[in-house]
């Protein structure tokens, strides 16, 4: 049976699933800092949500929920789900906080790429001109040549929004079979391995004050990816994904409080151009399918 759409429920649990996650990449980074291994803080972001997700399904006497003849391609979305997280954690590690979760706005722009690359879609005007508008945000803000932000993390930033518009595409095909607490199962089941065959190579001793904060990275991105699912259950993308905006805000202020770091002109600039060119795509697909049946709806929904 089909949800009922709430869509005033879906806004909030976007909302508070973006401030979640942004609290995540900010300990990310302040965990990084502090001295563990970026490798240690991926595994223990992972293997909680292993444990999390057999204690809830187990009783609820629901782990029949997990079953899935398409491990092949859960495997797949494991290794491009590990790369994005590196993308994706390593750049705020890199850059100020701030102008890391507005590279990773590009998502939507890289969406739009690999939809007509990848998927062969046919894409108007409208949405390649919102493509332009947001690289042109994007040289703003990263300047080349004289910029405040270093080469290496602008291409780690740009990297994370083009990992993440390639998993979705991955995410939506297995949707078509599994459900979204599988997706998030297997993702973490089968890279948490391969993650902890290097920790013999990296892991140190740590303070009580450092395990708290990689066991917290853990708890954090299990509630933020069940959120996030959530607020797909009550509303649609298009309604909801505005909410992910808000992340700059988090971000902003995490960055003040925590760095005593404040966004440069060029970020104030650069991040309107990126964000519009983000809200324009999202606008300009949902209106291509309302007009489009079901069964040929764009993939880029």
């Amino acid at each position: 049976m089909q949800p009922v759409q709430r869509p005033f429920l879906a806004l909030f649990l976007r909302l508070l699933a973006t401030a979640v996650l942004t609290t995540l990449i900010m300990l990310v980074k302040y965990t990084a800092e502090s001295g563990v291994a970026f490798a240690e803080i991926l595994f223990w972001r992972q293997a909680p949500t292993v444990i999390l997700i057999l204690g809830w399904l187990a009783l609820r006497g629901q782990i029949s929920r997990l079953r899935t003849r398409r491990l092949p391609i859960h495997a797949r979305r494991a290794f491009l789900g590990l790369t994005g997280m590196c993308f994706t954690f390593g750049a705020p590690i890199l850059l100020p906080l701030a102008e890391s979760t507005t590279l990773g706005f590009t998502t939507p722009i890289f969406a739009v790429i690999l939809s007509a690359l990848v998927l062969r879609e046919k894409v108007g005007p409208v949405r390649w001109l919102a493509v332009a508008l947001g690289f042109a945000g994007v040289l703003i803000i990263a300047q080349p040549g004289q910029s405040h932000i270093p080469a290496f993390g602008a291409f780690v930033g740009l990297g994370a929004g083009f990992m993440v518009a390639l998993i979705s595409i991955q995410v939506r095909d297995l949707g078509r079979t599994e459900e979204s607490i599988s997706i998030v199962f297997w993702f973490a089941a089968l890279s948490s391995p391969i993650l902890a065959l290097i920790l013999p190579f990296v892991i140190s001793a740590h303070t009580p004050w450092q395990w708290f904060l990689l066991l917290s990275c853990g708890v954090l991105g299990c509630i933020g990816q069940l959120l996030l699912t959530a607020s797909l259950r009550y509303g649609q993308v298009a309604t909801v994904i505005v909410m992910d905006y808000t992340a700059l805000i988090w971000a902003t202020l995490y960055g003040w409080l925590v760095w005593e770091q404040l966004p440069p002109a060029a970020t104030w600039l650069g991040a309107p151009a990126i964000i519009a060119a983000g809200a324009v795509i999202v606008w300009r697909e949902h209106r291509l399918n309302q007009r489009t049946p079901p069964a040929t709806a764009s993939a880029g929904e």
